[in-house]
This record gives C-alpha cells, structure tokens and sequence, in this order.
C-alpha cells in the first residue's frame, strides 16, 4: 500500500464491507462485444466474491442496451457518473489505451479502486500521472498484465527457482503480434498510429516482456531494433489501402541482472509457422513455454522440459496446487477469461486481505509505469543505435 497512515486510513474507508461482494463497475461494457464482454464479463461471473453492478457506455442509449444484455442493474453514459456512483467499489476500464487517462482520472479522484488493461497509458507520462494520483489518493490499483496470473508462469517461474535447469545461461523468445500484419480491419485501425500507445511493442512485446522478467528478472542492459517494414497495409474488405508508422518487427538482444543472454523477436501479424516459443536454458536442462495463438497470455500455454543427456523433451503438466481454488475453472482454459480470471481472484484476496502472505498479488500502476519505462528505454535503444543500461534509466 502506498503513502502515510492518512492515505492507509482513506483506503480503508473505500474498501467493500467485510463478507458484502465486490461492486465493480465497467467502463466499455458494449452489446455490440470487445474485450470487456470477452474477457471480463466472463472472469467476473466465474468468481465468487464480485457482482458486477454497473457500467457505462459512449451514450445513454448504448448504456442501456449493454445493461440489458449483459443484466446490469446501474447504467450510466459517462464514466464520471459511474465514478461517482455509491453503488461501484473497484473501476474496471476497459477501453482503447488512447482514452485510458480521460476515463481512469475520474475513478481515482472519487477515491475508487482502478483495474485498468494494458497498456496504461499511451506514453510514459500519462501513466506516470496516473500511477502518482492513484498514490496522492491512497487507493488500491491494477493493472491487466494477467500474464503474471497464469498458472504455467507461475509453475515455470518456480521451476527456474528451484534450479531444474541449474544456472540459467540464456533465454529465447520468439512471438507474433496477431495484429500490424499486412492488413488491418476498422475496428483495429487505430494500432496503425504509433502514437495511439496500443502498439506491437506495448502490447504483445509488452506483455510478454512483463513474463520474462518475472521468470528470470531483469534486464541490466539491452540493444534494440524497431522497424515498420510495412509502412502500407491494406484493408481487408475494401482493399483501401492505409499508411502504418507503428512498428511491425522488434528484436531485443540483451543481458539480464542475473548475467543470463536474452534474446527476443516479435513480428507483426501471425506466421505461417510459429506463434509464440520461449526457451530457458541452463546448465543443467532446458525448459520451454509454447503457444499456438499469438496472445498467449490470455491461456492455452503448454511446458515442456528436457534435462540429462537424452535431451528429449517431456510436457509439464502443472500440478492442481496452481489452481489455487478456482476449481470452476479446470475445464475452462481455452477462454480468453481463463487468466483474467485468475488475475480478479488475486485481486479480490488483497482487497480483502486474504491473500497468502507467500503468494505476490496483482501489478499495480507503479509496476505499470516502470515496465512502460523500460519499454520506452527499449525504444531509446532502437532509435540512437546503442546499447542502453536500464538502471541509468530508472527502469
């Protein structure tokens, strides 16, 4: 928790009555779908502990037929009225990064509980003002890097710890983005403009750094290249064609703090032949993290291991004690809710304060502003052509 006693004491004072749900309130909840309806709505309906009680949309009308669909009893056409509403305890936006900070500001001035998605903020500083509100009012805050709640990463992370691999020499990770391919749709236009902050390198690279880092830590130091090879893409209907300044390939070469090599390369749009494949090796095996989707970080991650001379690899179930209790759950993996679910069951548990004190909770805005520090630092590193050390940067 951040801040004095005061800013304790103001937390306190927001937080859910002791054995009463979680109200949460959306905004971005849509009829028409997105991720709010894909992801969250979902993840909230599988956990106990949250009522989804309100939501706000782009105009009354479209409020109101979000309500409908998805039973919300508290509409509202703006996301200050909702902010200000008596009914809604923790803010859940879910919108465009490009509108975070206009939507995210009025929750953390009521003094509400904020979920934001990734990225937080278009640049640097946006999210910086908002991580320093969040602090000035004293409210609990996260952010949607739900990688960091899934069960494999987990698993893997402590296998690395534990030493199955031994020393760890070097990693490699290989990923695509999905999207900033060589055609794009309307409703994704917006990822074309690399100022719109919602780029290959903020979001797929973006999360998948996050993972990495949690893995294996920190980077020490990295050299970086950023191009848009495809300056030109096409619509996907109406064959118009669009100019594109956001990047398309990323490559990242660098030492972590544990002295390990590291190495990463995401391409725009989807391959013909690999999605995601990370490797971990060490002195002692090798460990290995694939996925057939290019957001892998919304579930469906398959381990592998291989150790000894025989170097064959062998799958890595992981064990049920991941599921921590969220056994309604078990069967549901292939949804895009699977991990969001698991990042609202660790948030519920540090807003109630029920979390095992050996389990680490939700990133919060800090966590978000230093790995979007870094992100900038990588995009330093491309532009002026050196190697750049992170902790020079604050990172």
């Amino acid at each position: 928790m951040p801040g004095d006693d005061g800013v304790e004491r103001r937390h306190a004072q927001l937080e859910p009555e002791a054995g009463q749900p979680i109200r949460v309130g959306v905004v971005g909840l849509s009829a028409s779908g997105g991720w709010a309806a894909t992801a969250h709505v979902p993840a909230l309906a599988g956990l106990d502990g949250y009522v989804l009680r309100a939501l706000s949309a782009s105009s009354t009308e479209s409020a109101r037929a979000a309500g409908e669909k998805y039973a919300v009893p508290l509409t509202f056409s703006s996301a200050q009225e909702l902010a200000r509403s008596e009914e809604v305890d923790l803010v859940v936006v879910t919108v465009r990064v490009p509108q975070h900070l206009e939507l995210i500001r009025p929750a953390l001035e009521a003094g509400k509980m904020v979920f934001s998605e990734w990225p937080l903020g278009a640049d640097l500083a946006q999210a910086e003002e908002m991580a320093d509100l969040a602090h000035r009012r004293g409210v609990l805050t996260a952010v949607g890097l739900q990688a960091r709640s899934a069960q494999p990463l987990r698993y893997l992370r402590d296998l690395v710890a534990e030493g199955h691999v031994g020393r760890v020499l070097s990693t490699s990770m290989l990923g695509s983005g999905g999207y900033w391919g060589a055609t794009y749709d309307d409703s994704h236009a917006y990822l074309l403009d690399v100022t719109s902050g919602a780029t290959l390198l903020s979001i797929p690279f973006g999360h998948s750094l996050d993972a990495l880092a949690m893995v294996l830590g920190e980077f020490r130091e990295v050299s970086a290249h950023l191009e848009n090879l495809r300056p030109q893409v096409t619509h996907v209907t109406s064959g118009a064609v669009a100019a594109k300044s956001a990047e398309d390939q990323i490559a990242l070469t660098g030492l972590l703090e544990s002295g390990a090599v590291a190495a990463m390369h995401f391409r725009g749009g989807t391959s013909r032949a690999t999605q995601f494949h990370w490797e971990i090796n060490g002195t002692e095996g090798d460990l290995v993290a694939k996925a057939d989707q290019a957001q892998w970080w919304w579930g469906r991650l398959r381990l592998y291991r291989a150790g000894g001379n025989d170097g064959v690899l062998t799958e890595l179930p992981v064990p049920p004690r991941y599921q921590r209790s969220l056994t309604q759950w078990t069967e549901r993996s292939a949804e895009p809710a699977y991990n969001v679910a698991h990042e609202y069951a660790l948030l519920r548990d540090q807003i109630t304060g029920s979390l095992a004190p050996d389990t680490d909770g939700v990133p919060d805005f800090r966590h978000a502003v230093r790995r979007q520090g870094m992100l900038e630092s990588i995009r330093a590193a491309a532009r002026t052509g050196r190697k750049i050390t992170l902790a020079q940067q604050g990172s």
